[in-house]
């Protein structure tokens, strides 16, 4: 059984990672620039690895189920090691393309990619059910943190280069140290004990939980297609189109937006230990959504930056909760399926609804991808409360 120290273990790991994420997703796509790469191209690129991403994450799934969880996550730190040297040793297109389609690069850092899901069948496998979902929100909270100053640190290369013919040089030396982020969590997960499934894994992936699963991730699916309006380059456009804010100004109000997303990650498994799983993923999703559809009706910038304000405060807590049900309403030998068949088809979901918020943000009505954003989040939230109810995890049966 892993102890306290394979906690903190994971905490490390996915604080290298998130930070790791937090600069490979921003200078990506400007290396590829660099390399003069068309828009066409570079946008083709994102597409094939967000399609790498969710086809990798199926992958661990399968995988497990009948392989070492820990042997499996020493693999994955070493794929993120060889996914930043493959890219910073080429700039054909041919190894780019390879390098993000099996690697460990998403187009978008955060609670996506192959080792999301290992790591959250191991954390579930590590604690007793009345503190899994206050580690959950600890490591949601490293992982927000963590990407935040990857952000940051993705600057570095231009704040250092005074040429821009020496700028592609600078960028590769960051998909170096993404190499070596990868390399420390692989030695890191090399110290965890052995991390097999509790109970014998069943004929197939997933077994007694599969119709739960399934659920779940039709559910999540439609959460994530309503969210791909929303996401935080459309937010800004819309605000720099419907107020004239500045890009200063911009960046200062997603950083706090941030910061308060990562805050409420503290207090989720308190409201989640007094009102139960479930009614913490609704009952906080609800207001939230309700006032980004306030927000597109806002009569002037004040008003529409403090709705999204309080919206950041409540939308994000369902996320540490959110990975906590579903890690308690399967089998142990289920998890790292369940985990990861519930992750792909979000990353698949999102990338359908920005080209249409787009679309609609030329309208007269530019605010509408907020408005459908907002309606369609409000649905998966009534769906999830009516489907789930009843399906109560383990700490919370009489």
């Amino acid at each position: 059984m892993p102890t306290q120290s394979s906690l903190t273990t994971f905490f490390v790991a996915r604080g290298l990672r998130g930070f790791g994420d937090g600069f490979a997703v921003i200078i990506l796509p400007a290396y590829l620039a660099a390399l003069d790469y068309s828009l066409a191209a570079i946008g083709a690129i994102a597409t094939l690895a967000l399609f790498g991403s969710a086809a990798t994450t199926l992958t661990v799934g399968l995988l497990g189920r009948r392989y070492d969880l820990r042997n499996l996550l020493i693999a994955g730190g070493l794929l993120m090691a060889a996914t930043g040297l493959l890219v910073a040793s080429s700039g054909h297109i041919a190894v780019i393309v390879f390098a993000v389609m099996v690697g460990t690069l998403t187009p978008s850092a955060g609670e996506t990619g192959l080792m999301i899901p290992l790591e959250h069948a191991s954390i579930a496998q590590s604690v007793e059910h009345r503190n899994r979902t206050a580690i959950f929100a600890r490591y949601s909270l490293i992982g927000t943190l963590s990407t935040a100053a990857g952000a940051l640190a993705a600057g570095l290369p231009d704040l250092l280069t005074d040429e821009s013919s020496a700028l592609p040089d600078a960028l590769r030396s960051m998909f170096i140290l993404y190499a070596l982020l990868g390399l420390a969590a692989a030695f890191l997960y090399f110290r965890l004990p052995s991390l097999r499934p509790v109970e014998a894994p069943a004929p197939t992936a997933l077994g007694p939980s599969r119709g739960i699963v399934v659920k779940l991730a039709v559910l999540f699916s439609l959460d994530s297609f309503a969210g791909g309006f929303t996401v935080q380059s459309l937010l800004a456009l819309w605000l720099f189109v419907q107020f004239d804010l500045s890009l200063a100004s911009a960046s200062l109000f997603f950083f706090c937006s941030s910061l308060l997303s990562a805050s409420s990650f503290l207090f989720a498994s308190t409201l989640a230990r007094r009102i139960g799983l479930i009614n913490t993923m609704v009952f906080t999703h609800i207001p939230s959504n309700l006032c980004i559809i306030a927000a597109a009706f806002a009569p002037n910038l004040t008003v529409a930056l403090t709705l999204l304000l309080i919206r950041s405060t409540l939308s994000q807590m369902d996320i540490p909760v959110r990975s906590s049900y579903v890690m308690a309403v399967v089998t142990p030998a289920e998890r790292p399926a369940a985990a990861s068949f519930t992750a792909a088809p979000r990353t698949l979901a999102a990338a359908l609804s920005p080209a249409l918020a787009g679309i609609m943000m030329a309208s007269a009505f530019p605010a509408m991808p907020l408005l459908i954003s907002g309606v369609l989040k409000i649905a998966y939230d009534i769906a999830v409360l009516y489907t789930f109810r009843h399906v109560k995890p383990p700490e919370e049966v009489p």
